[in-house]
């Protein structure tokens, strides 16, 4: 079965030409959804063998919507620069085991790495994510930040995408920073208002349940590190919100 990779980029020259000779070892072509890098990603990605779609970015839901035309196979493999196939995966993928029954997603638990220290605790393994699903009966949501896949009939299967999105506590910061700016334009663009109290009881919450009930505190530092991030995440978004709101 013909399976087309399908990554959105944007200054990923460090990590995108080891993407995709990953993704080459279960699909026969790849393709690269750009948003106008400014760096050797796109150079890279040429010279590797993938089909190269330049767009400026629409968010990430609709830049992932953008590329599936351009996919010439029903079932994509849609993974970030970043993520690559643990071999669990690429077995379950090459022995076409995904064919067994009538499903046309399936998501993969996560590990994420800070440098090459696995994340296990506070929650965040396993995580689940969809990046391999059938583009006649499921999509990408139009959600500009944390996109899920809209199917019809998902499968959760215990094999394994490992995440390399993070070379230090700085960069996951700067990201959740990131991410909390464009969730909180998403949801205040859906109409979503808040009171003032919604950022510090959230955020607290997010912390709780991180540090105690995911038992980050059994980690030492590197739990308490994560949970305080988690809880910054959630009380940045929602306080992103307020300051939408006000203005």
């Amino acid at each position: 079965m013909a399976i087309s990779g399908l990554v959105i980029t944007f200054n990923e020259e460090k990590m995108i030409g080891k993407c995709i000779d990953a993704l080459f070892k279960v699909c026969d072509e790849v393709i690269i959804v750009d948003s106008l890098s400014k760096d050797r990603t796109v150079e890279i990605a040429k010279e590797k063998g993938a089909i190269v779609i330049s767009q400026a970015f629409l968010g990430d839901g609709p830049q992932r919507s953008h590329g599936l035309p351009y996919c010439k196979n029903d079932w994509i493999l849609n993974l970030d620069a970043d993520e690559f196939l643990d071999k669990d995966a690429e077995e379950f993928i090459v022995k076409e085991k995904y064919l067994i029954g009538n499903y046309d997603a399936f998501s993969f638990r996560v590990k994420n790495y800070l440098a090459d220290k696995l994340i296990d605790f506070a929650g965040w393994y396993p995580d689940h994510k969809v990046r391999f699903f059938n583009k006649q009966t499921a999509r990408p949501s139009d959600s500009k930040v944390h996109q899920k896949i809209i199917t019809q009939n998902e499968k959760k299967v215990s094999v394994h995408i490992l995440h390399y999105g993070w070379a230090s506590l700085d960069q996951i910061i700067a990201k959740k920073n990131q991410y909390s700016t464009w969730h909180a334009q998403q949801l205040y663009d859906q109409g979503k208002r808040i009171n003032a109290f919604k950022p510090v009881l959230n955020g607290s919450i997010a912390f709780l349940r991180c540090y105690f009930l995911k038992k980050g505190f059994l980690n030492g530092l590197d739990g308490l590190t994560i949970s305080l991030i988690q809880g910054f995440f959630s009380y940045a978004k929602y306080a992103k919100l307020i300051k939408l709101q006000k203005n």
